[in-house]
């Protein structure tokens, strides 16, 4: 129970004193008490006093011995005639320096320091009851502010108001009739008033003079044919008091905090705000009517006469908070003002006849510790809500750590969603929460601390209470580690206690619940945990980098991340940035690896999209739940996202390898899975990545190849010159697959590639190991290709290995030579050793064409021709070989159609000789008839007409002077010349 307030008496008449007790009045350090016989006693207030300990003496100035005790008040003087009669109400206008009382049913008005009379008014003839307030108002014109009194006074039905002026009465009296007679009144603003009438509550604006009428339930005043009090209109209590003292409990209202009000009447009560409006908070549960009621900040007060005790409340929750017993006690005075911050703490006091206690606030931090001990978490949540910052030691940090104590307490009630939801409201610590559950989900975190630790932090007064009290749960608690526990230990610490130790883990509740937290309950309370370190992870990542850093530049005001950081830690952080790093690192650890058993336990199928992620699990609890429950697939992803590769690798092939495919681990079985985890491996694992490359190489190599293929930044990246060094020593075909892709997907052109292929190129032709003819010939097609369109490796080096003798060498042969320049033994290649005239004369118009500039100024341009064949080695002489020339087309004859590129006419032939190749060099433009053409060529006739203009000749042979065949004219060199305008043929007539 809370010890909010602790009652010592401060006034007590005397057993030969026949007075009594009428009223008080206590301003500053000044008691007034207005008595029976109409005098008043004036008391000062003792406020430096130590009432903690009554026994204790102060010590004397000069430190001689003890100073005798003070008392709590001291008797300044009596005022024996203040009135003729029993002074009922004493109230003050501090600003006018007046006192103001009510005797004999008339309100009169002294002087504060003397306490003379100076005026009764008349008018109040009949009072029963008036009430005073004064605020600071600003003037509606000049805005200049002033401190307005006004005085209100009830006379039955009729309510009269006077008003001052900073200290000057205004002469001008205020007059209302209310419907009803007016029992009491209470102020709720400077302008509003509340008057309890007999059988309602009006609301009056004293400067506009509207009355409203207030509904509430019951008794407080419903609306016609409401019943809306707890036991209707009048209750039990209130009928006894009919029945019995004859009257109806008074009408009873007081002010709370931010303009709130709380109306009694009976045992029905009503909350509303300053407009009359309702509040909607639930009625307090009295069971008899209080004798009065008051609000000292931040309690709400009720004096039960009947039952001698005073109930302090919280108002926000209606909750009994503390029972004072008060016996005979029948008012209850607040010094004003008791609803502001500077009432806090001051306390209030009580009066009976012969009486006065005060009540003595204690400080709020050691209220919220009792409510605490007490284990009332909502009132201690409420309590701390309601003061003001400057009350409470850290009021957000206290808040926050009894909210969590709050959520622990709901989550061993099993009442798992509320206490997570508040944990995370709350922001609380991962570890905190993450050590409520089992070993199953937190791991060696559950472990408990020894009980005996925890009891130790106790005091041996707390033991003894809780011995009192016993376990809350029942019957005999086992620990986890050795036989039940005694019947000292089977007791529920205190809230206290779990403060002490920072957490629950002391807590024999707290062990019961981990240890029979099990089955539904355990995997429901799972799936709120998963939320929970989903968000908590989440906030996590804002101060760590993925690889465990810590984000400074990110980190804002220095005062605010601390905070934040330190929500995060069970232990607040003092260290430097390292050492708050660490923490944070170590807090990600247990987080995630704490979600990791989570969703194994509850959801498996989720494990894989947190491996898939960046994560903080411990690589060797991960190891051993996965390999313990046959998820390898899930085991592979994490060692990827924890860049353990090897491991990774490792277990693919181990799986991979298999001829059987392994019933635990299907999603690895093969070279697939191997290869999909290469390719996103980063070039600088080459080393990795060539050693596990292997054997999927080697079981499917078009498989393996994917690795180096794919279209994937990291396999364009990969150091291409190693991976082909590997490729070749496995297999030739695969470096060869290599580098085609290399050359004619990724267009490189690095020669030592380029003369590789050509290597293997020309190894492919000199070897006999192809299937079929066809497959020769594609082969062989393929590498002449390449060789005539690559200009980037050396064709010397390729020279080198085309021997020439080997006829499937020979037009390879031919094509690195014309790659050199030396187009004379190409074309003697395809001449003499291919004996193709086709290729031949292509070739000599590919050399034209690409050898001789089309914008050369030279009118010479150089061709090269044989002109004897019989001279040629391998071709022969006599009718059969130049059979076989002619037969050809003549084709060798179309480079010596010797045509000047831009005229019709015919060269000179300037020289013919018996070598089996010459130079025709042309000469300037001639005009050559038959004649001069027959004499050129040694006096032969031609074997058909020739045209007096070069368009005119007709296709035909051209002879030696020994009548060997010089050439072809006509059709072939028209090929030759196809492009060069000016030059017309001719078809003979056949």
């Amino acid at each position: 129970m809370l010890a909010a307030f602790v009652a010592r008496p401060i006034v007590e008449l005397k057993q030969r004193d026949k007075s009594k007790i009428e009223s008080i009045l206590a301003y500053g350090d000044r008691l007034l008490i207005g008595l029976n016989t109409g005098s008043l006693r004036i008391y000062r207030i003792n406020e430096f006093i130590d009432e903690s300990d009554p026994e204790d003496e102060a010590q004397a100035p000069d430190g001689n011995g003890p100073q005798p005790k003070r008392n709590a008040v001291d008797l300044m003087r009596e005022q024996e005639k203040f009135s003729k009669y029993k002074i009922e109400l004493l109230a003050i206008v501090k600003e006018a320096n007046l006192l103001i009382s009510l005797s004999n049913s008339y309100v009169s008005i002294h002087d504060l320091q003397t306490f003379e009379l100076q005026e009764t008014f008349a008018k109040t003839k009949g009072a029963s009851t008036f009430a005073v307030t004064s605020n600071i108002v600003k003037d509606p014109s000049t805005g200049v502010p002033s401190i307005v009194s006004r005085l209100a006074v009830a006379i039955k039905r009729r309510l009269l108001l006077w008003s001052w002026h900073d200290s000057e009465l205004v002469s001008e009296t205020n007059e209302l009739t209310l419907i009803t007679g007016i029992k009491t009144l209470t102020w709720a603003t400077g302008s509003k008033l509340i008057a309890g009438l007999s059988s309602s509550y009006v609301l009056v604006d004293v400067t506009s003079n509207l009355v409203t009428d207030i509904v509430g339930p019951g008794s407080i005043g419903g609306a016609p044919g409401q019943d809306g009090g707890r036991f209707g209109g009048v209750s039990v209590a209130g009928m006894s008091y009919i029945g019995i003292a004859g009257s109806a409990p008074k009408p009873l209202a007081t002010r709370l905090k931010d303009g709130e009000l709380l109306l009694a009447k009976d045992i029905n009560t009503f909350f509303i705000d300053t407009d009359g409006n309702s509040l909607g908070r639930r009625q307090i549960p009295w069971s008899v009517a209080p004798e009065a009621i008051g609000y000292s900040y931040p309690y709400l007060l009720a004096l039960q006469s009947s039952k001698g005790t005073l109930e302090v409340r919280n108002p926000e929750t209606v909750n009994v908070l503390q029972t004072i017993s008060l016996p005979h006690a029948t008012q209850i005075h607040v010094p004003q003002p008791n609803v502001s911050l500077a009432h806090a703490g001051k306390g209030f006091l009580v009066i009976s006849e012969r009486c006065i206690w005060r009540m003595r606030a204690l400080d709020y931090d050691s209220q919220i510790n009792a409510l605490i001990e007490g284990e009332k978490l909502d009132e201690a949540i409420s309590l701390i809500e309601m003061l003001e910052d400057a009350l409470v030691k850290d009021k957000k940090g206290r808040l926050r750590e009894i909210k969590m104590l709050k959520a622990q307490t709901l989550f061993d009630q099993r009442r798992f969603r509320e206490s997570l939801e508040l944990f995370a409201d709350v922001q609380a610590p991962p570890e905190r929460v993450i050590r409520l559950y089992p070993p199953l989900i937190a791991g060696t975190e559950s472990s408990p601390t020894d009980d005996q630790d925890s009891k130790s932090t106790l005091s041996q007064d707390e033991l003894e209470t809780h011995k009192e009290k016993g376990s809350r749960a029942g019957g005999s608690l086992r620990s986890n580690h050795g036989p039940p526990v005694t019947k000292a230990e089977d007791t529920k610490p205190s809230i206290k206690s779990r403060q002490k130790n920072g957490d629950a883990t002391g807590d024999s509740d707290a062990l019961k619940t981990k240890e029979t937290l099990e089955g539904r309950d355990l995997k429901f309370a799972t799936e709120e945990l998963r939320i929970f370190l989903v968000s908590a992870r989440t906030k996590l990542q804002r101060f760590l980098n993925p690889d465990g850093t810590l984000k400074v530049d990110t980190m804002g005001p220095a005062e605010v991340s601390h905070q934040e950081v330190n929500s995060l830690l069970v232990k607040q952080s003092a260290g430097s940035l390292a050492d708050r790093e660490q923490e944070l690192r170590d807090t990600a650890k247990l987080l995630d690896t704490t979600l990791f058993r989570a969703y194994m336990f509850a959801s498996p199928s989720l494990v894989g999209p947190l491996f898939r992620i960046d994560n903080f699990c411990d690589p060797d609890v991960v190891n051993e739940k996965l390999i313990e429950t046959g998820r390898y697939n899930d085991l592979v992803d994490f060692f990827y996202g924890k860049k353990l590769h090897r491991p990774a690798l490792e277990l693919l092939k181990k799986f991979g390898q298999r001829d059987e495919e392994d019933e635990a681990a299907p999603q690895l079985a093969g070279p697939r899975r191997t290869v999909a985890y290469l390719q996103n491996l980063p070039p600088e694992m080459i080393d990795l990545i060539l050693e596990f490359a292997e054997w999927p190489l080697r079981k499917d190599p078009e498989l393996g190849m994917e690795i180096f293929l794919a279209d994937t930044e990291n396999a364009e990246t990969l150091p291409r010159a190693v991976v082909l060094d590997f490729l070749q020593g496995i297999d030739k075909k695969l470096a060869m697959k290599y580098l085609e892709h290399l050359i004619h997907e990724l267009n490189d052109t690095t020669p030592e590639f380029h003369q590789r292929i050509v290597d293997l190129y020309i190894d492919g032709l000199k070897s006999n190991g192809f299937a079929s003819e066809m497959k020769r010939a594609l082969w062989k097609e393929k590498t002449l290709d390449f060789l005539k369109q690559s200009q980037s490796y050396q064709p010397y080096k390729a020279l080198r290995q085309l021997s020439s003798d080997d006829p499937k060498l020979y037009e390879a042969r031919a094509i690195v030579l014309s790659k050199m320049g030396q187009h004379k033994q190409a074309l003697d290649i395809y001449v003499f050793k291919l004996e193709n005239p086709d290729k031949a004369e292509e070739y000599c118009n590919q050399i034209h064409l690409t050898e001789i500039s089309p914008t050369d100024s030279s009118s010479q341009q150089r061709r090269y021709s044989y002109l004897d064949p019989d001279d040629a080695p391998g071709v022969g002489h006599g009718p059969i070989a130049r059979e076989r020339l002619v037969q050809g087309r003549a084709g060798f004859g179309g480079v010596i159609g010797v045509v000047e590129p831009d005229t019709d006419e015919l060269a000179d032939i300037t020289h013919a000789g018996a070598d089996a190749v010459i130079g025709i060099e042309l000469g300037q433009d001639a005009d050559i008839g038959r004649a001069d053409l027959g004499e050129a060529l040694g006096g032969q006739r031609l074997p058909a007409d020739v045209a007096d203009n070069a368009g005119e000749i007709t296709d035909g042979a051209v002879f030696g002077k020994d009548g060997r065949l010089l050439g072809a004219l006509g059709t072939n060199a028209q090929q030759l010349h196809g492009s060069t305008p000016g030059v017309r043929r001719r078809r003979p007539s056949r």
